[in-house]
């Protein structure tokens, strides 16, 4: 059993060795790298405020579908931002505190 010194020790240096080398340490554990799951509330706002963009536009109200727009976009690099690998919890420092 190793003591907490050593334990420390070989946590640093896991967090070491996925920050330089990621695709390694997926190979080594046997698959891909672990993609996060997309909240099903980002999809829907997204989808709701395209809609409303749309909505605005045929309307008349070019100001306001343009600002939706915009928000709809930032929405989506979310949801880009959170499902790519290595992002989150996933990352390669998020790692369980030793024993």
């Amino acid at each position: 059993m190793l003591s907490k010194e050593d334990s420390r020790r070989l946590a640093q240096l896991e967090r070491q060795l996925r920050r330089e080398d990621p695709d390694f340490c997926s190979r080594m554990a046997g698959g891909r790298p672990a993609r996060r799951h997309v909240p099903l509330s980002l999809i829907l706002a997204a989808t709701v405020v395209w809609a409303a963009a749309l909505i605005l536009a045929v309307v008349g109200w070019w100001a306001a579908a343009i600002v939706a727009g915009v928000w709809a976009l930032v929405i989506m690099v979310a949801i880009g931002y959170r499902c790519r690998p290595g992002s989150g919890a996933d990352s390669p420092d998020a790692l369980p505190p030793a024993w």
